[in-house]
């Protein structure tokens, strides 16, 4: 491309020395700097949350044992994130019709494991590993006895948002007087597995 002639040889000298520079400036652009990035996830709450009411579904007296339903859709969150696990709890005052008759004190019982479903935006959830077996008793008294586990997250899992639905049965003996029978349910999450 360059000719050696006195006069081409000082202009190929110059565009060499000038492409030298010029490549040189931008190989110094782009040198790793060593810049390091910090990401701080700081811990959230353990919570869960309910509903302020629920009914069971209706039944009609005819002489027999019956039973009817209700579901607790419980919001359960883990954004502590330790894995260190979770229990829910729940006691209940007796079922009671306010004219002096009441349901028995092991009337109401979960029977099968609640439904979970990661509900937090994203879906990105640990399931919960629950140890809890079923059928289990949900404890009635006036006052509310103490609480008993009804579901569980080991270690390591529950982690994110779930909604969690426990069905309790309750068992209506075919002696019982009609009339609507309220009970205050308690539920509550506590650390651990």
């Amino acid at each position: 491309m360059c000719s050696l002639k006195n006069r081409g040889m000082r202009f190929c000298l110059g565009f060499f020395l000038l492409l030298v520079l010029t490549l040189g400036g931008s190989v110094a652009a782009f040198a790793d700097s060593g810049t390091g990035a910090t990401a701080v996830v700081n811990a959230g709450l353990l919570s869960e949350t309910g509903p302020g009411s629920t009914s069971a579904n209706a039944i009609t007296l005819t002489g027999d044992d019956q039973t009817m339903t209700y579901a607790l859709g419980l919001t359960v969150a883990d954004a502590r994130g330790s894995g260190a696990g979770w229990n829910l709890t729940i006691t209940s005052t007796l079922f009671d019709d306010g004219h002096g008759h009441q349901l028995a004190s092991n009337a109401s019982n979960i029977n099968a494991a609640p439904t979970v479903v990661c509900s937090g935006v994203g879906g990105h959830c640990v399931n919960p590993t629950n140890s809890i077996a079923y059928p289990l008793g949900v404890p009635a008294a006036s006052p509310a006895p103490a609480a008993v586990k009804f579901f569980n997250a080991a270690a390591n899992s529950g982690l994110g948002k779930f909604s969690i639905t426990p069905t309790v049965t309750i068992s209506i003996p075919g002696s019982t007087y009609a009339g609507t029978y309220t009970s205050t349910v308690s539920v509550a999450i506590v650390s651990g597995p």
